[in-house]
């Protein structure tokens, strides 16, 4: 078991349990740190049983401000907003607010490798570490993309290395966190429910290399203006890559080859996964993964046989000629941008989800090859007027995944692709992007 030594903390409170708050409860208890829970659900009875019996104060049900007695140090669950009383009351008492992801950078070490950005984040970890996996190199995944960082953390071999895929909401607490390898995708406008403004959501993302120094190294896309600004001031190597130039010290392509410096690494064709945005993942990919020791044969194996992460532009399957691809992960209309540039065959669209307050007019110019769309959730009417505006040929709105589906296929001819890429989040109708997502597959499976 992996101590926490450098933790400088005796009296904790953690804030929120899930999976998160339970694993760094566990983790500090075990340390002989003195823990109280707080969690405004109720426990699990076993759960409850369980943390008291390794010597967790827990209060549920409520928020108390009582809880904040004594406490030396927050660990909130990422979901947990700032303005949330509990929070804005330690921030008076100056009491610093981490999450789990500082805890498992004290357990890690100098072995992690750390991917953020508005999008492309799961697709990218998950190709870094199967080119390690491939080759004599070995990693393993974890943080936003599913498996507990700090449980993770705890298990890592003599040489091993923790790949996690980062979101803003982590990066907000982690004042000594630092990945040897730190990789930024882009930067555009999204949470800002959660961090205000776009500012304060930039900062988050920039966490990510905030500590780097000059034996570390910053993987970054020279092609997004925000990306550059907010890399000027890292102290540790930058690794750049890019889509529309060649590039001497990173990653780049051109119409027919990915290369890493001066070296080509394989040809575009031999590529499985499909889209452009996806060539930037792969590029980030290519250069933490040459970084990291892997070979150019570990490398093309990976990508010619990766075709996704699930919900991440899915092949789904093909339905008398009609090709279903799930992009649920797809949460922003960045996201559906990128998506609908991917495909040249005509498109009908599933769109809809939880309205954050945006409009959406930005997807008009991805909309010219879209033959119908179909739109359901809160900001179906905003996206109605947008399609409209976009002289998109059908629209039609439906209640639910199944019959979004069904009026989906209606629409389509053969060669068409009934494309899942909301641009938005899930939660007005569903509890994750993955519950939405794996609705929309049974829908298709139902079809065949």
């Amino acid at each position: 078991m992996k101590a926490l030594e450098k933790f400088p903390y005796r009296n904790v409170l953690v804030l929120g349990l899930a999976k998160s708050g339970t694993a760094a409860a566990k983790l500090l208890l075990e340390a002989g740190k003195k823990v109280r829970v707080n969690d405004k659900q109720v426990a699990d009875k076993a759960l409850l049983h369980e943390l008291q019996s390794l010597g967790a104060e827990m209060i549920t049900g409520s928020h108390p401000l009582s809880v904040l007695d004594d406490v030396e140090v927050i660990i909130k669950n990422p979901g947990i907003p700032y303005d949330n009383p509990i929070l804005a009351e330690a921030a008076k008492r100056d009491i610093p607010i981490l999450t789990e992801i500082e805890l498992a950078g004290i357990l890690a070490g100098n072995v992690i490798i750390g991917i953020t950005g508005s999008n492309g984040k799961t697709t990218t970890t998950t190709l870094i570490a199967n080119m390690l996996n491939q080759g004599d190199r070995s990693a393993k995944v974890a943080g936003n993309i599913g498996a507990v960082a700090t449980e993770v953390a705890q298990t890592l071999e003599e040489d091993e290395q923790l790949v996690l895929e980062l979101s803003s909401f982590q990066l907000m607490g982690v004042p000594t966190f630092k990945p040897r390898i730190a990789v930024l995708l882009n930067i555009f406008e999204a949470h800002l429910d959660y961090h205000k403004t776009f500012e304060n959501y930039r900062q988050a993302k920039c966490n990510i290399f905030a500590n780097q120094t000059a034996d570390d190294y910053l993987i970054y896309n020279a092609d997004d203006p925000v990306v550059q600004r907010s890399v000027t001031a890292a102290n540790s190597i930058k690794i750049p890559f890019s889509v529309t130039e060649r590039l001497e010290n990173g990653a780049w392509a051109d119409e027919t080859g990915i290369y890493f410096a001066d070296e080509k690494i394989m040809d575009k064709a031999d590529i499985v996964l499909v889209g452009k945005h996806n060539v930037e993942n792969i590029l980030a990919a290519v250069c933490a993964a040459k970084l990291s020791g892997a070979t150019n044969e570990a490398i093309r194996q990976v990508l010619m046989t990766f075709s996704g992460v699930k919900h991440r532009l899915q092949h789904v399957a093909t339905v008398k000629g009609r090709m279903f691809y799930n992009d649920s992960k797809a949460t922003n209309m960045l996201a559906t941008q990128k998506a609908l540039s991917a495909f040249s065959n005509p498109v009908i669209l599933l769109a809809g989800g939880l309205d954050r307050g945006n409009e959406f007019d930005d997807l008009k110019p991805y909309l010219r090859d879209v033959k119908g769309i179909v739109l359901f959730g809160e900001t179906k009417e905003k996206l109605r007027r947008v399609a409209v505006e976009a002289e998109v040929p059908s629209i039609q709105v439906a209640d639910n995944m199944d019959e979004a589906v069904k009026l989906a296929y209606g629409l389509s001819e053969r060669k068409d692709v009934i494309l899942l890429s909301p641009a938005c989040a899930s939660w007005d109708q569903y509890r994750t992007f993955e519950e939405r997502g794996d609705m929309f597959e049974r829908a298709v499976h139902t079809l065949m």
